[in-house]
């Protein structure tokens, strides 16, 4: 549902508003983190996420080619992908579910996403147009598509993989939001290649945005800093705590009432 409803938010608005609200995705991370007990609540997580809340609302201001539909299912997309990694945390990082390689989770979830985007694709997407597409009327055409298609499904693969491989060492808040210089990438190559419109108020939201997402950053070095163990402690105990780096809240206190 993240990526279906990303790609479809593009048939009604240009790649750099669609990004720019996608970056409200940490949002919705943090209040599902809160809810399957991820991360624990504090006033500067919920200032932070205020910070990116009001840098999204900035780029969405006086958007002169706004629409709706686009608007929500980009909105829908961003809450779907806050969902989304907050599974992926979760069976990653709990021993009961036997999926800590990244690879083989991926294993799992890949052939359920590609079956559900297929389904989707044959019901909403204008196939009758297929061949009169100027993508593919030609056999040069369908070739050169084709080959776009392979390397852009190679980037995504490998993207996902390390986002999988970060979410299984630090958390998915971590890598969700550290992702939004990701957003800030791909703005640029859409206003220089798509000549997307860029205003100074959105110019201002996205400073917002990356403020919050600096702030977070130093807000997360500065909590492993204050509860890092010496050198020495380190040292004897990495064999043990090589993989739990971020500790599931729930699974300390099942540890903190056994016997």
């Amino acid at each position: 549902m993240d990526v279906n409803l990303s790609n479809a938010s593009l048939v009604f608005i240009s790649v750099t508003f669609a990004t720019m609200c996608k970056s409200a995705a940490p949002i919705f991370l943090l209040l599902f983190a809160f809810a399957f007990r991820l991360e624990s609540p504090s006033l500067k997580l919920l200032g932070i996420m205020l910070i990116i809340s009001i840098g999204v609302l900035l780029t969405v201001a006086k958007e002169t080619e706004f629409e709706f539909w686009g608007f929500i299912f980009v909105m829908l997309a961003a809450v779907m992908s806050g969902f989304r990694w907050t599974m992926t945390q979760i069976l990653l990082q709990k021993e009961i579910y036997g999926l800590k390689n990244p690879l083989t989770l991926m294993s799992y979830v890949t052939p359920v996403m590609a079956l559900s985007t297929a389904m989707l694709s044959l019901i909403f997407d204008p196939w009758q147009e297929f061949g009169s597409s100027s993508y593919f009327d030609s056999s040069w055409h369908i070739t050169r598509s084709c080959l776009l298609m392979l390397f852009g499904g190679t980037l995504a693969f490998f993207m996902v993989l390390t986002e999988y491989i970060l979410v299984s060492v630090t958390s998915a808040v971590t890598v969700t939001i550290a992702g939004v210089v990701k957003e800030a990438v791909t703005i640029v190559v859409a206003v220089f290649y798509f000549h997307d419109k860029f205003t100074w108020m959105k110019g201002v939201g996205l400073m917002t945005i990356m403020l919050g997402v600096s702030l977070f950053n130093w807000y997360k070095y500065d909590k492993l800093q204050k509860g890092n163990p010496s050198e020495d402690e380190i040292s004897r105990s990495s064999t043990q705590n090589a993989t739990a780096k971020y500790v599931i809240l729930e699974e300390l206190e099942d540890q903190d009432d056994g016997p």
